[in-house]
């Protein structure tokens, strides 16, 4: 009865994402038949504002936003609350640096992906090529990690074996995901951002309860005195911190499963509002969710026997809250897992199909059939999640790891390549290729040997040298031709021609 009673708030919320898929599927079906990979990939750029700041929001705030960080806040004490937080610019930083110009430039040239924009600035296949396989691959690791968090979680609280957690979790975030394309992803991540806000209550309410109220809770924690103080006792150096506002802040404007969100809003008024509502809500997560950890630490003495600090969410979940508070608390994790999954499979699948497939047909001259396209991008993007869902059976130790690992990559590959393409006129070609196949091979090499630079984060290793190489391959390299700069940089070329948004919604 107990795990009915869990499982029943769930099985409802994994109910009405399927159902809003196939809503969505059925509701799409004039659209996609005119334009499938348009609707299916960026939702025929019709989001508003609050929509586009929760799909943002909820693709950003991962699993790991409600497990694996949570969980290290536990052992550190407040010193990781103040390193969570440098995630709270990403919104700004996503639509504000970038959501003008990426929406204008994709409207020119009727981009679908942020590759159909790479190709275009650096005219290139073969470094759009590459970028397409480093964002599967990539996109890939994130995706376990967030199967990971979320079917530990769902695997504990219901008292079930991880395996068929993770089954019954997967499955369905991978099949309402494959049929409701980038439209159902973007209203369940509106309902998974929602979600996430309750679960985020609910957990701050049991721990206040459990442990007393915050002057208890407090009086356990100042037994520690280093989780009191902003380095943990030394455990957090100013290296690790600058390298957490590399990774987690500054450079999240090289992630392109947030940047494609800038191809699909419908206003200018739209984005202004998603910059200011994403702001807000991605800082009431992370603030509230490594709080809570911390706090928990009031009524969570000891490591459970498990051992790992992934653990301490579920067990607070298990041990602390009612089965019916247990059923809704763990949907918050679960809708996070669920909303950045889903958002990883439509990119990853887009990277496949429209970046390589379907512009090989297009390349040929012959015609694009829009039948077989739809019917191939349902079926990559269930094969790249079931592909992920295999590898997560046998998954890592770590979740917050895994997924800084995966981040790390994408911003080494995708940071320069947009910031300096988008706003540099001399940034060309050469300095592109060098910068993401040069950058991410310093990076991975120096992940997987682990190779300590004197505390900072191997992400330092990847944009540094990044920056370096792209900037000399620039300078030596062949210039861009002079009509895709003026495309690019019209304030520059007067003759470039403009396309505005609308400002009304």
């Amino acid at each position: 009865m107990q795990v009915f009673l869990v499982l029943a708030p769930v099985f409802a919320f994994l109910a009405v994402m399927l159902a809003v898929g196939f809503f969505i599927r059925k509701r799409s079906k004039n659209d996609r038949s005119v334009n499938f990979s348009k609707d299916y990939f960026i939702g025929g750029r019709s989001l508003g504002g609050f929509v586009l700041a929760m799909t943002l929001v909820a693709t950003y705030s991962s699993g790991s936003s409600f497990v694996g960080g949570p969980g290290v806040a536990w052992a550190r004490g407040f010193g990781w609350v103040y390193l969570a937080m440098t995630q709270v610019l990403a919104a700004f930083l996503v639509m504000g640096v970038m959501g003008k110009k990426m929406a204008v430039i994709s409207r020119k040239i009727d981009a679908v992906t942020v590759i159909d924009l790479i190709r275009t600035r650096y005219e290139s296949n073969a470094l759009a090529n590459l970028g397409a396989f480093l964002i599967v691959v990539f996109f890939c690791g994130t995706m376990v990690a967030q199967f990971m968090s979320g079917a530990g979680l769902f695997a504990a609280a219901a008292g079930i074996d991880y395996t068929l957690g993770l089954l019954i979790f997967a499955l369905v975030v991978v099949a309402f995901t494959s049929v409701g394309g980038f439209k159902g992803v973007a209203i369940t991540d509106t309902i998974c951002a929602i979600a996430m806000l309750t679960g985020l209550g609910v957990l701050a309410y049991t721990v206040l309860k459990h442990g007393g109220g915050i002057s208890n809770i407090m009086a356990v924690i100042k037994e520690q005195p280093q989780m009191l103080e902003p380095t943990s006792g030394g455990a957090i150096s100013v290296r690790l911190l600058i390298s957490f506002w590399m990774l987690s802040g500054i450079c999240t404007l090289g992630l392109p499963q947030s940047l494609v969100r800038n191809m699909s809003y419908k206003s200018s008024k739209a984005l202004h509002r998603g910059m200011v509502y994403g702001t807000v809500v991605i800082g009431a997560m992370m603030l509230g969710m490594h709080l809570i950890g911390v706090l928990s630490r009031g009524i969570i003495l000891e490591l459970p026997a498990d051992g790992t600090t992934d653990s301490i969410m579920p067990h607070l979940v298990v041990n602390y809250l009612s089965p019916i508070l247990a059923g809704i608390a763990i949907i918050a994790p679960l809708a996070a897992a669920i909303s950045t999954v889903s958002s990883l499979l439509i990119a990853a699948s887009s990277s496949i199909v429209k970046d390589v497939y379907q512009h090989a047909i297009e390349q040929s001259g012959a015609q694009v059939n829009q039948k077989k396209v739809g019917l191939l991008s349902v079926v990559v993007t269930a094969a790249v999640g079931l592909i992920c869902i295999a590898v997560s059976v046998e998954p890592p130790s770590v979740i917050v790891w895994v997924n800084m690992f995966a981040f790390g990559g994408l911003q080494t590959a995708f940071f320069w390549t947009f910031l300096l393409g988008f706003f540099w006129k001399k940034a060309n070609t050469t300095g592109a290729m060098l910068s993401m196949a040069g950058g991410v091979l310093a990076y991975c090499y120096f992940m997987a040997a682990k190779i300590p630079l004197y505390g900072f984060h191997q992400i330092v290793v990847g944009i540094g040298l990044g920056f370096f190489l792209f900037v000399v391959g620039s300078l030596l390299g062949k210039p861009n031709d002079e009509k895709v700069l003026k495309l690019f940089f019209p304030e520059t070329y007067p003759d470039g021609t403009k396309i505005e948004i609308p400002d009304r919604i």
